[in-house]
């Protein structure tokens, strides 16, 4: 069962798929998809709010890419202070994943 994506998770995924290099937005929604073996999905309505938001905040870079056939298409790329503020998500939902876990009964606390 597919499932859309809480806004504030939609950032953190972005910033994971474009610290494997840069893509346009059809390529980042479909990398979540495969990625999350079509779990999550990625709507248009929360992707490019979403990319708007972190370029803003300057976590990613757009340029565009024109094609020789077709449209051209705003490829994004990811920023150092973009790389940097993935690593500190990415430790804050560790933390809170464990949290989780441990509650359930999954798994144990422990910090550092």
């Amino acid at each position: 069962m597919a499932k859309e994506l809480p806004r504030g998770d939609v950032a953190t995924l972005i910033l994971a798929v474009l610290a494997n290099g840069p893509a346009h937005g059809y390529a980042i929604a479909r990398s979540i998809e495969e990625k999350s073996a079509q779990a999550l999905q990625l709507r248009e309505g929360t992707l490019y709010p979403a990319l708007r938001v972190l370029e803003q905040q300057a976590c990613i870079e757009s340029a565009w890419d024109v094609q020789e056939r077709g449209p051209a298409r705003k490829v994004y790329t990811l920023t150092e202070a973009g790389r940097s503020e993935l690593t500190q998500r990415v430790a804050a939902w560790d933390v809170y994943a464990n949290a989780i876990a441990a509650v359930l009964g999954k798994g144990r606390l422990s910090y550092g």
